[in-house]
């Protein structure tokens, strides 16, 4: 019987208190946890480490969190991760747009309980591994 891998996270947030607290819900959980504090910071951490799955802010310093996105999805080695919104931007407009229009994979407002994230977490994570299986035929 094979190990699990553990699950690595990339999370681009640049509120030291928010990332602080993702990072405590995830790693009880057994996530790896690779935090970025700003958007170029963010987007050389999932160059770097291929993570499973990004945790994105969209209100970033520098680059914000929609142009890490578009980088991300213009990278052919990148565009398979799934990416999760975590923002206080809360307006059913922003929600519709990341959802329907830039195709994010999930959307959680901030502030959020800890068991609202890691639903999302394993929604995704669950849907990106039935995508990447091979179709029996």
């Amino acid at each position: 019987m094979t190990t699990p891998t553990r699950v690595r996270v990339v999370c681009i947030e640049d509120d030291p208190e928010i990332m602080h607290l993702v990072k405590i819900i995830l790693s009880r959980e057994n996530y790896e946890v690779i935090s970025a504090n700003s958007g170029i910071e963010g987007l050389h951490a999932v160059e770097d480490n291929h993570p499973d799955i990004v945790l994105l802010d969209l209100m970033l310093p520098g680059m914000d969190g929609w142009e890490v996105y578009q980088r991300i999805k213009a990278n052919p080695e990148l565009t398979h991760i799934p990416v999760i919104v975590v923002t206080a931007k809360a307006q059913n407009i922003d929600k519709v747009l990341a959802l329907r229009v830039a195709k994010v994979d999930g959307y959680v407002t901030k502030p959020f309980v800890p068991v609202e994230l890691l639903d999302m977490l394993r929604t995704v994570l669950a849907a990106q591994d039935t995508n990447s299986k091979p179709s029996e035929e």
